[in-house]
């Protein structure tokens, strides 16, 4: 302390001088290994590309971290996860992407998209098409006007039970109904992978 050095005085007597509890002075900061919340952040952040870190939060929320915001907040900046962003669209998308698996047998990996249309009189509708990589058949097809990520889920649900497989993977787009909470969270409980193209 710099009132030490220069008038040769006690500590006590410092801390007197500036109103400062002495405990403050002697306290020593205990760091904490973030390690493995810093490699799980980034295996989740290039793995689920549009996530950002409020998202990322909720996960390990759901996988037990019990850190708080802030913390999650400065290792995703400090490691450079908010700039990922900045690549070109096309570029960034495929950087991440993960491996095509070969597909050896049916149930393995499905495909999931919407197709658009219109009737006659105008009203627009949409369809969710699910499609199997191997087979090339479709186990079902969902219309509707508006479709929500939690309709896509009792959709998977209601296939799940019909078909009674259980596949590997899942390749779906970025579409909002993809990247909806619901589905995210379903795939967490049945031990899904979306593959984000």
């Amino acid at each position: 302390m710099f009132l030490q050095d220069a008038f040769w005085i006690s500590a006590k007597r410092a801390c007197n001088t500036l109103q400062l509890h002495r405990s403050t002075w002697y306290y020593q900061a205990h760091g904490r290994d973030s390690t493995l919340l810093t490699m799980r952040i980034k295996e989740l952040a290039f793995t689920l590309l549009r996530y950002g870190y409020k998202r990322i939060l909720w996960l390990l929320r759901k996988e037990g971290f019990k850190d708080n915001h802030k913390r999650v907040y400065r290792i995703y900046r400090q490691e450079g996860l908010n700039l990922r962003m900045k690549r070109h669209r096309r570029n960034r998308m495929a950087a991440q992407r993960l491996d095509r698996i070969d597909v050896q047998r049916v149930h393995k990996v499905w495909s999931m998209d919407f197709v658009a249309d219109q009737l006659f009189n105008g009203s627009r509708f949409r369809v969710l098409t699910v499609v199997d990589n191997y087979s090339k058949k479709s186990p079902g097809l969902y219309a509707e006007r508006q479709i929500k990520g939690a309709d896509v889920v009792d959709f998977l649900r209601h296939l799940k039970q019909v078909e009674g497989c259980v596949q590997e993977r899942i390749q779906v787009d970025n579409c909002s109904e993809f990247i909806s909470k619901e589905l995210d969270r379903w795939a967490y409980e049945n031990k899904e992978v979306l593959d984000f193209s």
